[in-house]
């Protein structure tokens, strides 16, 4: 099943490039609760499943809107916390110098203010600072997760999406330089867990203006979706909603004002976004020149 949010906070059911609205339904469905109705729906999945698959079974054809009529939004508004792998490609710490990799690293966390709907703009606050896209696979957990095990992990997994990590290179923090508004671009849906099936053979390709820049397989990570998963809930509580983004690949590289940049995930759909530097200002950080060696822009590779 995929489940997108569109228009003004309404949810709806994809299939065949279109979109059924099942808003009301659900609102009339789902408990009440302090936060979005599609947390709630993650929530309490088990239970309006039912009313989903019926909901899908029963609607018109004229039902069904087409996909380019309608403003897809970021699948989940409102995580309690994005958590992100930092170096989980052994391609992409070798392009980076990176002497050490996430089983030294941890995790780092993102804002959840900075998510990004597709087809958004992403904005470089500065003019003088490299900016990089980063492709990404990333789960969106179903229910609590503490102190699972990797056996369990898959288990808490509500479904799966895309994410571009954008960054800042530089010495200063991941979560500094990884947390500017617009830096994470999260979609285009979410894909239930049943419908895509195991994690860990998915491929993703980034591109940007049409020029391919990132292409890898979850089976290259060097922790597992599952891995990683229950590592991290050995540290912080995942609640229902919850985003937690796997690394990226080699290949990453600067985006620049005007770019168009595309990541297609297998299974799952194509995420969509442009770059500005309308407005950008000098950085007031220092931090350009330390931290790891990215690899060079495109154009300057032999």
């Amino acid at each position: 099943m995929r489940i997108a949010r569109f228009g003004d906070d309404r949810i709806g059911l994809v299939r065949d490039g279109r979109v059924l609205d099942v808003t009301d339904q659900l609102a009339a469905r789902l408990p009440l609760g302090p936060y979005s109705l599609v947390r709630r729906l993650i929530a309490d999945f088990a239970a309006a499943r039912p009313l989903l698959e019926e909901l899908a079974g029963e609607a018109e054809p004229m039902a069904w809107l087409p996909l380019d009529q309608v403003r897809l939004r970021v699948p989940v508004p409102d995580p309690t916390k994005i958590v992100a792998a930092p170096v989980n490609y052994r391609d992409h710490q070798a392009e980076m110098n990176e002497d050490f990799h996430i089983g030294a690293l941890g995790f780092f966390l993102k804002s959840p203010s900075l998510l990004l709907d597709p087809g958004g703009t992403v904005r470089l606050p500065y003019s003088d600072r490299r900016f990089d896209h980063e492709a990404e696979f990333a789960l969106v957990v179903g229910r609590r997760a503490r102190h699972v095990t990797p056996a369990q992990a898959l288990s808490h997994i509500f479904g799966y999406t895309g994410l571009m990590d954008i960054t800042m290179r530089g010495g200063e923090g991941r979560s500094t330089r990884k947390s500017f508004d617009t830096f994470t671009p999260m979609g285009p849906w979410l894909v239930t867990a049943n419908e895509l099936g195991s994690p860990d053979d998915v491929g993703l390709e980034l591109t940007v203006n049409g020029t391919l820049r990132q292409k890898a397989n979850t089976q290259d990570l060097i922790w597992s979706a599952a891995r990683f998963l229950a590592y991290a809930s050995t540290v912080t509580v995942f609640e229902p909603g919850d985003v937690v983004t796997t690394g990226t690949p080699a290949g990453v590289a600067p985006v620049q004002d005007g770019d168009a940049v595309e990541l297609v995930v297998d299974l799952v759909g194509v995420l969509a976004v442009d770059v500005t530097a309308e407005g950008a200002v000098p950085c007031p950080t220092d931090g350009a020149g330390r931290g790891p060696v990215p690899p060079p822009e495109p154009d300057s590779q032999g």
